[in-house]
């Protein structure tokens, strides 16, 4: 089933704007390779479940896989045909909001080689132009 929040504040959100590069979750942090983005988006939770569905496939059960989005905004609409006025639409699908830099999936427990395909494979999925990074090791 696709990733949403078990519960929410309000039921409904405006579509607000995205500015600026991300200044946090813009670095590898749990596994030892990353896909970071290069573009601004909303990515839906059927796509990132997608990319997960993908890199785990390829993986075949070794390593492990970090998703590093969470789909915290809803996005309504309104039925086809339908005349102006009587309110907004009901919440359709979630979307997390990505800005430039933030890492979207994390791979490790694997070789740089395998991380790197498992990964090509999951900026297929996404809307976004994507790039493959290495965790910073503090010396």
């Amino acid at each position: 089933m696709a990733m949403m929040p078990k519960r929410v504040k309000f039921r409904k959100s405006q579509r607000g704007t995205m500015k600026g590069n991300a200044s946090r979750s813009n670095f590898v942090a749990f596994g030892e390779y990353g896909l970071q983005a290069l573009e601004g988006s909303w990515i839906t939770a059927r796509t990132i479940e997608a990319g997960r569905v993908a890199a785990t496939h390829f993986l075949h059960r070794e390593g492990k896989v970090y998703i590093r989005l969470f789909p915290h905004k809803p996005v309504s609409s309104k039925p086809l045909e339908t005349r102006m006025g009587k309110g907004k639409g009901e919440p359709e699908f979630w979307v997390a909001i990505v800005r430039p830099g933030q890492v979207c999936f994390e791979i490790g427990g694997v070789n740089e080689v395998v991380a790197k395909q498992a990964l090509v494979r999951v900026a297929h999925k996404m809307p976004i132009k994507c790039r493959f990074v290495r965790r910073r090791h503090s010396l």
